[in-house]
């Protein structure tokens, strides 16, 4: 049981690495600030989430278990929240943002 345990936790562990790996692909890659923001913001939800459910089961279900889900939470609480509040923020301060998307007139994109 407890080789079983290793490997999924492993395998959720490395997931997570690799996607958050790619987001950082995505960051570089990018050539337009919303879309690095969405990019990396994908990532690193999915990414924490996979390796926090990796620590999850390589450490048991204990105390420790719960206060990993509870930054799970938090984090999937705080990042959309701060994602807009950066985009709602470029769509105030750039001047040529309307030559790459549509804004509507009371600034929402």
């Amino acid at each position: 049981m407890a080789w079983v345990q290793l490997i999924a936790g492993g395998i959720l562990i490395v997931t997570g690495l690799l996607t958050m790996c790619a987001a950082v692909l995505g960051v570089f890659r990018f050539h337009y600030v919303l879309n690095r923001m969405h990019a990396a913001a994908m990532g690193d939800s999915l990414g924490i989430l996979f390796i926090i459910l990796g620590l999850m089961i390589l450490s048991g279900f204990q105390m420790g278990t719960l206060k990993l889900l509870l930054i799970v939470i938090f984090f999937w609480l705080a990042g959309p929240v701060s994602s807009h509040m950066i985009g709602k923020l470029e769509v105030l301060i750039n001047e040529h943002l309307k030559e790459e998307c549509e804004v509507s007139k009371d600034g929402d994109i």
